[in-house]
C-alpha cells in the first residue's frame, strides 16, 4: 500500500495563509496540515507517500526531506501547470507510480482524526470511499448510499438539492483504490474525460460514471464522530483550529466565538441562553415558506417594526422600540447616558458595563447576599446614582424579584427622579403563578421613569434574528435613542417574526412551562452532585457553586471529552477564587447527557 497527496493547487481562498507555501503547510492547532497526514500515514504501517507537488512546491519538499527523511520513502511529482488545470490533472501525472501498489488518496486541504488512515487501511473491501453524513457547513461533491452501504451515486455541487438533503454523504476526499481498479478503469477513465473535457477538472467527476457499472463497487466508509475538516477559506481554517484544538486553548476559542456554535458538529451549547420549545416547526414552515420574499425585499423602517411590537405586547407603539438584539437597544442607552451616574447589580450580563463606558458605574456588589437582589442595596445605590439598572431574573444567579418588589423600586426611583431600567428578558421561564410582566400600558404610563428591556432573542428561541425591544413613555428619551438608529435596523425575517408571533402565542406559553419543568428536574438531579450548591432559578439556566471542584477545569474536561459548552463563571467580576458555572436548560434528553457526563467526569 502507498499514499498519494495531490498538493499542486494555489489555495487562492486561503489568502495570507498561502502566500509563501502551499495548502498542506499551512498550520492548525500549533500542527501543520502535512504533519498531521504524515502521521497518519505512518500511524497505518504504509512506507511509500507519492506527492504532486505545485505551487511553492519545492518549499514543500524542503520541508519533508527536512524533517521526514528516511522515515518514508517520499516520490514527488511535479504538476508544472498547476495553474491551469485542476486535481484531475495532478492524479494523472502520478499514473506511472499507481501501477505499483495500492493507493490511499488524499487532498491536501484535510485535516482528519490520526486513526482514519488506518481503519480504512484494515476495512477489507478494497476500494473504498470515505463519507460523512451531511451537514450545512459543507461543500463539494455529495454521495447516496445504498442499502449494502455502497455509493449508488455521486451528486456533484451544481446538481445538490436540498429536498433529499437527509439522504446525502459528504466525500471526505479520502479513497483507497486497488491498483487493478486504478490502472484497468480508473485512468482509463481520466485519459478519456479529460480529451472531452479538458484538464481544469475534478478527478472526482468521472467517478460518478464509474459508479454505474455493474463490475464496480464502491464502498463506504463512513466517519460518524470523527473530527475532520475541510480547509478551503479562512473561515475553515478558524473552525478546523477550534475542531482539533485541545485543553485551555480550546477552551480560550470557543468562548472568543460569542456563539456560532452550530459551526462545531456535535457540540452541545450549555452556554447560551435560548428557548429549546419554541419557535414550533409550523412556526419554522411559515418562515421557510416565505423566505423567497423576505430574503429579496427591504424590511419595513422602523415605525413599522414598533407598531408590531406594540401590537405584539399590547402597548402603546409610541412607547415602544424595537432592537437588532437587546444589545443594540442597551449600548444606545449607554450612548444616550453619557456622563451619568449608573448603578449596575454585579455579576450581570457584561453589556450593561461594557456599553455605559461613557458613564460613572456604581457596583451593586450582589456577591455580599449570595448572589441574590438586595432591595436596601438597591436603595441605597439609587440614592447615589442617575440610573439603576436591575435584571430580573437575574444573570447569571436565575433570581427574581417579586412584581410587588419591583413597584417599590419605581416608586423609590420616581420619587427621586431617578431612571429603573429592569431588563426582564428571562421572565417568562419563572413559575407560572410568579410569572408577569411589566410590558403593560398602565405600568408604564405610571412610571415614565421606568425604561424595560426584553431580549426576545433569548426566551423565544430565535437568537439567529436578533430581535429585543425597550418599552417607556419617557417620549424624550425615546426620541434620543430613535437618533441613534438606522431606518433599517431590523431584517424582513425579524419583522415578519413579529408579524406572525401571534398566531402561536399558546404554543409559546406551552414552551415556557416545559422549560420551567424541564429546569425543575435537572435543579434536582444536580443537587445530587455532592459537594455542589444549586441555586433557585426562574430563568432557563442554572447557576452552580462546584464547591473544590475547579469550574475552570470542569469546563475543560466536558468540552474536550463531551464536547458540552458550559460556562464557566470563575473569571467573572465578583467570582474571583471561586468554583461557579452556570449551565442553560435545554431539553430533557440534553440535560440527561449533561447529567451522565458530570457523573463520569466527577468519578
Amino acid at each position: 500500500m502507498q499514499a498519494l497527496m495531490l498538493a499542486a493547487g494555489l489555495g487562492k481562498r486561503l489568502a495570507k495563509y498561502t502566500k509563501d507555501n502551499t495548502k498542506c503547510m499551512v498550520e492548525v492547532a500549533g500542527q501543520k496540515l502535512i504533519d498531521r497526514a504524515i502521521t497518519a500515514i505512518k500511524k497505518a504501517g504504509i512506507k511509500r507517500f507519492v506527492i504532486v507537488t505545485g505551487y511553492k512546491g519545492d518549499n514543500l519538499k524542503k520541508y519533508i526531506l527536512d524533517n521526514y527523511e528516511g522515515q518514508l520513502d517520499f516520490v514527488f511529482i511535479d504538476n508544472k501547470d498547476y495553474a491551469t488545470t485542476n486535481n484531475i490533472f495532478s492524479f494523472y501525472l502520478a499514473k506511472e507510480e499507481l501501477k505499483k501498489d495500492d493507493v490511499i488518496l488524499l487532498e491536501s486541504d484535510i485535516i482528519f482524526d490520526e486513526d482514519l488512515i488506518k481503519d480504512v487501511l484494515e476495512s477489507e473491501d478494497k476500494d473504498i470511499v470515505t463519507v460523512a453524513k451531511y451537514e450545512s457547513w459543507m461543500d463539494g461533491t455529495c454521495v447516496t448510499l445504498d442499502e449494502n452501504n455502497c455509493i449508488k451515486k455521486f451528486i456533484e455541487k451544481a446538481r445538490f438539492l436540498y429536498e433529499f438533503i437527509d439522504k446525502y454523504y459528504k466525500t471526505v476526499n479520502i479513497y483507497k483504490f486497488s491498483k487493478e481498479f486504478v490502472n484497468n478503469i480508473y485512468i482509463p477513465f481520466l485519459e478519456t474525460y479529460m480529451k472531452m473535457y479538458g484538464l481544469n477538472c475534478y478527478y472526482e467527476t468521472p467517478l460518478k460514471y464509474i459508479c454505474k457499472l455493474p463490475e464496480i463497487s464502491f464502498k463506504a466508509f463512513t466517519m460518524d464522530d470523527r473530527p475532520w475538516y475541510e480547509i478551503d477559506d479562512a473561515q475553515d481554517l478558524d473552525i478546523a483550529t477550534v475542531l482539533f484544538s485541545n485543553g485551555e486553548d480550546k477552551l480560550k476559542l470557543i468562548e472568543k466565538k460569542f456563539g456560532g456554535y452550530w459551526r462545531f458538529p456535535g457540540h452541545l451549547d450549555f452556554c447560551y441562553l435560548v428557548n429549546p420549545y419554541f419557535p414550533p416547526k409550523e412556526m419554522v414552515a411559515k418562515l421557510q415558506y416565505e423566505l423567497p420574499t423576505l430574503l429579496t425585499q427591504y424590511p419595513s423602517g422602523l415605525s413599522v417594526q414598533n407598531m408590531n411590537a406594540g401590537r405584539l405586547y399590547n402597548v402603546d407603539e409610541n412607547h415602544i422600540f424595537v432592537g437588532n438584539g437587546a444589545a443594540e437597544l442597551i449600548n444606545a442607552l449607554g450612548h444616550v447616558s453619557k456622563g451619568k451616574k449608573v448603578a449596575v447589580n454585579l455579576p450581570a450580563f457584561n453589556e450593561y458595563v461594557r456599553c455605559f463606558k461613557e458613564s460613572e458605574i456604581i457596583e451593586i456588589d450582589n456577591s455580599k447576599f449570595d448572589y441574590q437582589l438586595n432591595l436596601s442595596a438597591i436603595k441605597s445605590a439609587i440614592d447615589k446614582a442617575d440610573i439603576t439598572v436591575i435584571i430580573s431574573p437575574d444573570n447569571p444567579s436565575g433570581y427574581m424579584l417579586k412584581k410587588e418588589e419591583i413597584v417599590e423600586l419605581a416608586e423609590y426611583s420616581k420619587a427621586k427622579g431617578h431612571k429603573l431600567v429592569v431588563d426582564e428578558s428571562f421572565v417568562d421561564f419563572a413559575r407560572d403563578k410568579i410569572r408577569f410582566t411589566l410590558l403593560d400600558d398602565d405600568f408604564i404610563n405610571k412610571y415614565p421613569n421606568v425604561i424595560v428591556v426584553k431580549s426576545i432573542s433569548k426566551s423565544y428561541g430565535v437568537p439567529g434574528l436578533r430581535l429585543g425591544l425597550l418599552a417607556t413613555s419617557d417620549t424624550k428619551l425615546l426620541k434620543e435613542l430613535k437618533q441613534e438608529m438606522q431606518v433599517w435596523n431590523i431584517n424582513s425575517f425579524a419583522e415578519y417574526y413579529l408579524q406572525i408571533y401571534q398566531l402561536f402565542s399558546k404554543s409559546y406559553a406551552e414552551a415556557c412551562d416545559k422549560i420551567v419543568e424541564a429546569r425543575e428536574e435537572f435543579v434536582s438531579k444536580l443537587k445530587e452532585f455532592k459537594g455542589f450548591k444549586v441555586y433557585p432559578s426562574e430563568a432557563n439556566f442554572v447557576m452552580v457553586d462546584t464547591g473544590k471542584v475547579s469550574s475552570h477545569e470542569l469546563a475543560i474536561e466536558l468540552l474536550n471529552k463531551y464536547k458540552l459548552i458550559i460556562k464557566d463563571l470563575s473569571s467573572k467580576h465578583t467570582f474571583e477564587g471561586k468554583n461557579f458555572i452556570r449551565l442553560a436548560v435545554r431539553n430533557k434528553e440534553d440535560n440527561d447527557y449533561l447529567i451522565d457526563c458530570l457523573k463520569e467526569t466527577l468519578k
